[in-house]
């Protein structure tokens, strides 16, 4: 579909429903949630006039997540759903998506990484310690498109492209329904964890509009202040003898001068959204939300000990260059980064006919935001002017001439837009419900590099580089029928049937040629020559090998520092279609028990078809007293993303360059390997639950559960040399398999397969309380546990060629624990929420269990080949509890103030170790400055102080 159609489909969603509309009356914000639409809920009949009266959120809340029954509440549900109210997201004090349902689902787990690349801006979220992209997320119903993006670092949700929640205001919410529990049977594609549906305010008089600021007012614990550099007698810093250990000889540090903890006062960030409900005519409405946030960077990075102008540093060493004194060694950035971002909404309908309804939603985001690499030091090879060296010169510290005068910090801006429309029409028809819509989503996501350089083009490479992008877009069409049939049961049979077609397109747009291309200061070795040959050429002879000439003088690395760009061979434009039927069935039998049938049947165009059912009951056996379960079986499609993403880096083994590459699945190199096309993963989900309301108000659910998900989509480690998970022996030996295949220059691959099995089991637990007192106000009670365990139960064997090679490792050992124990293993929220008249208070606090942050290491010889065996440097990450605070004071006229905290008591993960360990080795380098774990389920930021003014009119 061209890109004028998809505006001028935009433009139309606008502009339909903003012409000549009326001022809105003054009358309150309407809580009540968006009718349910598409293939994805039920259909519903016209909406008439929205209520002015706010709803709570209780047992008795119709839900439209998990049924297509138009009566069914939180309370009968056969599945466990959780619904999180407009006024409970307010009171997080957050104002990111991702961020406040990390604070108020038990089962909802939030990191927040920092120097991996373009995952520093969209963040990976999970459900039931799964992956990002099998959690389904629907906005008013509908599937909602996932980012362009695909996690290919080393974070929680490595290899998935999931939907960028943090593009939805927390303003634009009317409530949020979590449902937990496995419904491709119901919605299709990604609910193996569950189905996370986001209803839009749609509210058709009044509005409000609040400012926050607030910024991290902390103390880093475990993290020393540095004042300077201790000195010796001679008035020249030292290295810390105490850092000497296996196998070290020399240490790697200064000794350093500090006073107390380092304090930091950053991050300060500045939000204004406003939500205004206008109507047209008599019964229909627009609601538009608008949202901007400007964040400043945090850092959180220790300081930097490391010689930074020295060479040859030993332990011997008297004399330092004079600049290590002056040096600031917070070059590092390691937290949030730099950010600014707008989000707007619309949310619409109008009646057209006595039965008929049409109605819109949309919504166009922005986001910019600037994070940084690791330090190019200044005596690092990727600082140094190979120009002045000979083609045969080895580079030394004599010969040494700097590209920068201090080192350089490489800078990624990414430049985020999003947007989305859908259309559509819903009224009966012979007696049935039905519901027609379409709907496109398109997300860009581009990368540019600063302060940064090329080294193999010299003192003639650009700082600045436009690195590339990619691209995502999803067409949506849907028709939906339901009608309720009394056939003489407890509650008349609710029968829905449905449609839908999607089609979508990923896209990889390469950078400019200075972001990859290896330059002239770059020159590969020449294998099988003479040395005669070798002198023309002005080489070194014999070094490398016996008929090898290289050149050492040209071993520039390749490609924008920091983040080579994306490489013209990397150029992709590649779509499929798929077609969904669906049909369910949902009644009360006979009274007090509640029932739920379903199946749908799928075909996409690239692998096949699949069909999926689920039946779920409930069983309220005495008043206020049920028992509950389901089984289902379910199914997750390969992404284009991962089908399709190819990339390649240039990295030198021994003087060699060797491309590094992420191969598509159905690339030449990738197929002589023994590549297979991705299969959908397909799962098997139980739950089994109890619910009881033994007083009004207090509603207490246990449910257990087990989601087996068979040929998981994986990214292999990188095979060949210098890979990852493997020895050297068997690097060296899939190198040379592709050579022998026909690809030399393709020293290193990976690509995506259905690499493992696995089984998660877990148990929710939540309590809730609804409490009025006499003189003390109304609360909001609630506790709820979340405990998840998920093991590995198979691994795919290496395939084809690769068979061939022994004890090669394609799933190695720490992405292995990263699955297994990268994610907290319990978490418990305790939380209170009061209205006392003019006074309001929100207090919670969460426990966050243990997270192994696993090493890149190796286990000695003979388990190198263990890929559940724990190491020295793997990272433990013990229990947290983060207690969060608000106080809010109305004083009159619909405005509120409002001052909290979250992370109130300034509690940080465990700090990574750093010099030698308990075994007589040493912690990796990068430990001293990058104190705390990316894996830490709550991040590593602080207290974060704000304040907040709104307003309802």
């Amino acid at each position: 579909m061209s890109k004028s159609l998809r505006r001028a489909l935009l433009l139309a969603t606008l502009s339909t429903f903003a012409i000549a509309i009326p001022a809105a009356a003054q009358d309150a914000q309407s809580d009540v949630p968006a009718t349910p639409e598409s293939s994805d809920a039920t259909p519903a009949a016209p909406a008439g006039p929205a209520p002015t009266v706010p709803q709570a959120v209780n047992e008795d809340t119709i839900i439209v997540t998990g049924t297509r029954s138009s009566n069914r509440t939180v309370a009968d549900s056969p599945v466990p759903v959780d619904v999180i109210g407009a006024d409970a997201i307010a009171h997080t004090g957050a104002t990111e998506t991702n961020k406040i349902l990390n604070q108020l689902v038990p089962s909802f787990n939030f990191p927040q990484p920092s120097v991996n690349d373009g995952s520093d801006s969209v963040k990976p979220a999970t459900l039931r310690g799964l992956s990002p992209d099998q959690v389904l997320v629907l906005v008013n119903g509908k599937r909602r498109h996932v980012a362009a993006l695909i996690n290919i670092n080393g974070t929680v949700g490595r290899g998935s492209a999931a939907v960028d929640m943090n593009l939805i205001p927390g303003m634009a919410i009317n409530r949020v329904e979590v449902l937990r529990d496995g419904a491709a049977a119901q919605y299709g594609s990604d609910a193996i964890a569950g189905v996370i549906n986001i209803q839009l305010k749609n509210a058709r008089q009044g509005g409000s509009a609040s400012l926050t600021y607030g910024k991290y007012i902390t103390t880093l614990e475990d993290v020393d202040d540095v004042t300077g550099l201790a000195l010796n007698g001679a008035g020249q810093p030292f290295l810390d003898p105490n850092d000497i250990g296996t196998p070290t000889t020399t240490s790697r540090y200064f000794v350093a001068e500090t006073d107390g903890e380092r304090k930091a006062r950053d991050g300060s960030q500045v939000t204004f959204a406003a939500n205004l409900g206008l109507p047209i005519g008599s019964t229909g409405y627009v609601n538009l939300t608008g949202e901007l946030q400007r964040k400043s960077a945090v850092n959180r990075a220790g300081y930097d000990l490391r010689p930074n102008f020295t060479f040859g540093v030993t332990n011997a060493t008297t004399v330092f260059d004079p600049r290590e004194l002056d040096f600031n060694r917070l070059q590092f950035k390691y937290g949030e980064p730099k950010a600014k971002s707008y989000n707007l909404f619309l949310n619409a309908g109008i009646d057209v006919s006595p039965d008929w309804e049409a109605y819109a939603f949309a919504s166009h985001g922005h986001r910019n935001s600037t994070s940084a690499a690791n330090w190019r030091q200044y005596i690092a090879a990727a600082n140094r002017d190979f120009s002045v060296l000979a083609p045969n010169q080895v580079p030394n510290a004599g010969n040494f001439v700097p590209l920068t005068d201090e080192g350089f910090l490489p800078l990624i801006e990414t430049d985020l837009d999003d947007y989305a429309a859908t259309i559509g029409l819903r009224g009966a028809i012979a007696g049935w419900k039905a519901d027609f819509s379409a709907g496109y989503g398109h997300n860009r996501f581009d990368y540019d590099l600063h302060d940064t350089l090329n080294t193999s083009l010299g003192p003639d490479s650009p700082r600045d580089f436009d690195a590339g992008g990619l691209r995502y877009g999803q067409w949506l069409f849907n028709a939906d029928f339901s009608r309720e049939f009394a056939i003489g049961t407890a509650k008349p049979l609710t029968v829905a049937v449905g449609a839908e077609h999607r089609r979508e397109r990923f896209k990889i747009r390469p950078g400019e040629e200075a972001s990859y291309v290896a330059g002239p200061l770059f020159r590969a070795a020449v294998p099988n020559t003479t040395l005669a040959n070798c002198d023309a050429l002005g080489g070194r002879f014999g070094s490398l090998a016996p008929t090898t000439c290289d050149f050492p003088g040209r071993g520039a690395g390749a490609g924008a520092q920091g983040f080579p760009g994306i490489p013209a061979a990397s150029e992709t434009n590649e779509g499929r279609h798929s077609w969904g039927v669906y049909a369910e069935l949902d009644t009360d039998p006979i009274e007090g028990v509640t029932t739920t049938l379903a199946a749908r049947f799928e075909d996409y165009s690239d692998f096949g078809t699949t069909l999926n059912g689920k039946f779920a009951a409930r069983w309220e056996f005495i008043p206020n007293y049920a028992v509950r379960g389901a089984i289902s079986n379910g199914f997750r499609a390969p992404s284009l993303h991962q089908q399709y993403f190819t990339t390649f880096s240039t990295n030198f083994v021994n003087g060699i360059p060797v491309d590094i590459a992420t191969l598509a699945v159905g690339s030449p190199a990738a197929a002589a390997l023994g590549a297979q096309p991705l299969k959908p993963e397909k799962s098997v989900n139980f739950s089994l639950g109890a619910t009881a309301n033994p007083v009004p108000g207090l509603t207490i659910t246990a449910d257990w559960y087990s989601i087996k998900i068979k040929d998981r989509i994986v990214f292999s480690e990188i095979l060949g040399v210098n890979g990852t998970g493997n020895v050297a022996a068997t690097g060296t030996a899939v190198t040379a398999l592709l050579q022998s295949l026909g690809f030399p220059q393709v020293g290193a691959g990976r690509f995506f397969l259905n690499g493992i099995d696995t089984r998660t089991r877990g148990l929710d637990i939540v309590a809730a309380y609804n409490w009025r007192t006499n003189g003390f106000g109304r609360w909001n009670l609630s506790a709820a546990y979340n405990r998840n365990k998920t093991k590995i139960t198979d691994r795919a064997p290496p395939p084809g060629a690769l068979s061939t090679i022994p004890n090669l490792i394609l799933f190695g050992r720490t992405e292995s624990l990263r699955f297994t124990y990268g994610q907290p293993r319990d978490k418990i929220v305790l939380s209170a929420d009061g209205d006392l008249g003019r006074f309001g208070v929100t207090a919670r606090t969460t426990r966050y269990g243990k997270v192994v942050s696993p090493s890149a290491s190796l286990p000695p010889a003979p388990n190198q080949f263990d890929v559940n065996t724990f190491l020295p440097d793997d990272i433990r990450l013990g229990r947290k509890w983060i207690t969060d605070l608000e106080l809010r004071w109305k004083p009159g006229g619909g405005a509120e103030l409002a001052l909290g905290s979250n992370n109130l008591f300034d509690v940080y993960p465990d700090r990574s170790p750093f010099g030698i360990r308990p075994d007589g080795g040493v912690y990796p380098v990068n430990q001293i400055y990058f104190p705390y774990s990316t894996f830490s389920p709550f991040g590593f930021n602080g207290r974060f102080i704000y304040g907040r003014a709104s307003i309802n009119f």
